[in-house]
């Protein structure tokens, strides 16, 4: 594993057909952290994501450890150690898992020998295979997976690839309870070695799981912090509320469950 690194974001600008989605946006993610992405739809938060990757074009300035991002294409960003999910799991859902995590891997192999069983398992693989917690499903088609688990698979494939930068959206979508809570714990455990960034609409598993928060609302950063300095910040709770919660209420009720702010609209 490579020594961890950050993500610095400085006045990134991303426009469509006079429409500015990303409005000069200024980020830091330090290495190591586990940062959700939240805010209103529209206000930014995908198409910030696209940039980093590539996948849209943008001005600025976007470093990940001592590499200029902007400007290369898709697959020089991701060889770079930058990995994403989408909101719908793709995997090869008639392959098993761990000829998805083979192929991800790449292992020197070709295709054919790659989708042959074999009784050995390279140690990068046998070691996603047992952080994603699928190491019982391995030879099990991808397809025959519940959704959570194809969104465990996905990130496996990352891990495989030596990703360093995690870059989820919306990753507990469609999940159970119990699978929210197995995913955010996953995140906590990959962020151990890897920096995180989670795009996210589940509000509640962002205060369980969440180190830090940036809030965005149109292209721009509204407030940045630990969950409970986003939650008390008024221009916060303006944009989710439409009015700023009394200061005095909020410390009278300061550690019962909040409910009310931060609530996606």
């Amino acid at each position: 594993m490579s020594e961890l690194s950050g993500l610095e974001i400085r006045q990134l600008r991303v426009s469509f057909d006079g429409f500015t989605a990303v409005d000069g946006v200024d980020l830091d993610v330090r290495p190591g952290d586990l940062r959700f992405l939240i805010g209103p739809n529209g206000a930014g938060k995908t198409t910030l994501v696209d940039a980093v990757t590539g996948l849209v074009r943008a001005t600025g300035s976007v470093r990940f450890g001592d590499a200029e991002l902007l400007g290369r294409s898709v697959h020089r960003i991701a060889r770079s150690g930058i990995g994403r999910t989408f909101q719908t799991a793709t995997v090869f859902e008639e392959l098993t898992v761990l000829q998805n995590l083979d192929i991800a891997a790449g292992a020197g192999r070709s295709m054919w020998t790659m989708l042959r069983r074999r009784k050995d398992v390279p140690e990068p693989v046998a070691k996603a295979l047992e952080t994603v917690g699928l190491t019982e499903h391995a030879g099990s088609p991808a397809g025959t997976l519940a959704h959570g688990q194809k969104q465990w698979l996905e990130i496996g494939m990352l891990l495989v690839q030596d990703v360093r930068l995690l870059l989820l959206d919306e990753p507990v979508a469609g999940m159970s309870h119990d699978e929210r809570q197995a995913t955010g714990e996953l995140l906590q455990r990959i962020s151990e070695e890897r920096t995180v960034v989670v795009i996210e609409h589940d509000m509640d598993f962002m205060r369980s799981f969440a180190r830090s928060v940036s809030v965005l609302h149109a292209g721009k950063v509204l407030s940045e912090g630990t969950v409970a300095k986003v939650q008390a910040d008024p221009k916060v709770q303006e944009v989710y509320l439409g009015h700023a919660v009394d200061s005095s209420a909020t410390a009278a009720n300061e550690g019962a469950p909040d409910t009310a702010v931060v609530q996606e609209a």
